[in-house]
């Protein structure tokens, strides 16, 4: 009989139970939607100082690598774990008194990062407020400073980055008060000469709708300044209705002759190019194959060495003196740069093939990212019949670059 008992209450106690999870459940399942939003984040903030180091391994390991798609991935990854402004301020703080190709490489990265909108533009200028705002004092042990600083601020001036107008009136509200924003206004104005012409410079100078009084100390002279800066040209506007006419087209022969007597002879600067082709040449004129041939023709031609009737080699100081100026007109555009080789092939056919002489060139142009891994590849199975010429002992002498570009890309895709 007790025996019978406990088996029914056993039983009930089951059906008990039962209904028991089944209610829990049903409480779970109503309550389940709301834990996302009380739960706390799986990646919690990182301290200031977890953040510096972070953003130090990656512009350490972007520094030595140059991969910027790895960089920004990485840049990416530390939003979600802490303010940016960070990142940029360590970057600046670590390239500020390297080489000028480490603060180019810096500047290209945070200009890509605002570009693509993974770092804002507040988090841009925050990351610089700091350093800007003791740059004063640190000039007494960095005299360059303000080059340094422009080095590493220009690259954001261009299509995509942020306007003249804006990144100017930032920067210069912590300098304001110690009188040091028109100087290193005048190092981003000189910089922006390097890539492009006065003319140009003085026409964004005006489309910003800035004023010289507004960033030099009270009472300074702004005509005496900009003497003393060498920045006479942005006062004057010349657009007048002889630049609005159609410039006269110069041959192949007439624009390679102009341009050999100004880099070669003359030895002209890349600012005194730039006005050259800028009051000689149209927009179209300067994206056309004639331009771009003749352009390449002479610069190759400035770097031959010849050590005698047979041995040949290449000045590299010189290309790499000159690559602003094909960087300016290449303009990263695989065609130009595919008519650039082209170029370089006429060239080297024409002093008849040296040994060596075209892989030279190709390791310059490689190393100073002039030519890029698709226009190479693109000059190598190019079966344009006016290229032919020549083309085949020059691929021949440039086997061993391609094996290598390959390998390389290869490794590359392993990492």
């Amino acid at each position: 009989m007790l025996e019978t008992v406990k088996q029914l209450t056993g039983g009930m106690d089951v059906e008990r139970n039962i209904a028991e999870a089944d209610r829990s459940k049903a409480r779970e399942s109503v309550v389940k939607p709301e834990i996302p939003t009380t739960s706390a984040p799986d990646k919690p903030s990182l301290s200031e100082e977890e953040m510096e180091r972070k953003s130090k391994s990656v512009i350490d390991e972007f520094l030595h690598i140059n991969d910027f798609k790895e960089a920004m991935q990485c840049v990416e990854e530390l939003n979600a774990q802490g303010p940016l402004h960070v990142f940029v301020r360590v970057g600046v703080e670590s390239t500020l008194e390297r080489s000028q190709i480490t603060r180019d490489h810096m500047g290209q990265l945070l200009y890509q990062l605002v570009q693509s909108e993974k770092l804002s533009k507040q988090d841009f200028f925050k990351g610089f407020s700091e350093t800007l705002e003791t740059a004063d004092d640190m000039a007494i042990d960095i005299p360059h400073i303000w080059l340094y600083l422009a080095e590493l601020v220009t690259p954001m001036l261009k299509e995509g980055g942020i306007s003249m107008r804006e990144l100017i009136i930032e920067f210069c509200k912590p300098l304001l008060p110690v009188g040091r924003a028109g100087i290193l206004l005048s190092e981003i104005l000189h910089l922006l000469c390097k890539q492009m012409s006065h003319k140009k410079v003085g026409a964004l100078w005006r489309e910003a709708d800035l004023s010289w009084k507004d960033f030099l100390p009270e009472g300074k002279d702004v005509h005496n300044f900009l003497l003393e800066q060498k920045l006479d040209f942005i006062e004057s506007d010349s657009s007048c209705s002889s630049e609005a006419l159609s410039k006269k087209e110069l041959s192949a022969e007439e624009l390679y002759n102009r341009l050999e007597k100004l880099i070669i002879e003359e030895k002209a600067n890349d600012e005194q190019i730039f006005d050259w082709v800028e009051a000689n040449l149209d927009e179209s004129q300067m994206s056309s194959p004639t331009f771009l041939r003749a352009l390449m023709t002479a610069v190759c031609k400035a770097a031959i060495i010849i050590a005698d009737c047979s041995t040949f080699r290449v000045d590299t100081a010189v290309i790499k003196q000159r690559v602003p100026i094909l960087l300016k007109y290449l303009d990263s555009d695989t065609e130009k740069e595919l008519q650039a080789l082209y170029a370089l092939q006429a060239s080297i056919v024409k002093l008849d093939q040296p040994a060596n002489l075209l892989r030279m060139f190709f390791d310059c142009l490689y190393d100073e990212e002039v030519i890029s891994e698709d226009a190479f590849y693109k000059w190598e199975s190019s079966k344009d019949p006016a290229e032919q010429n020549g083309k085949g002992v020059a691929l021949k002498s440039v086997t061993a670059f391609f094996t290598w570009l390959r390998e390389a890309e290869e490794e590359s895709e392993d990492n």
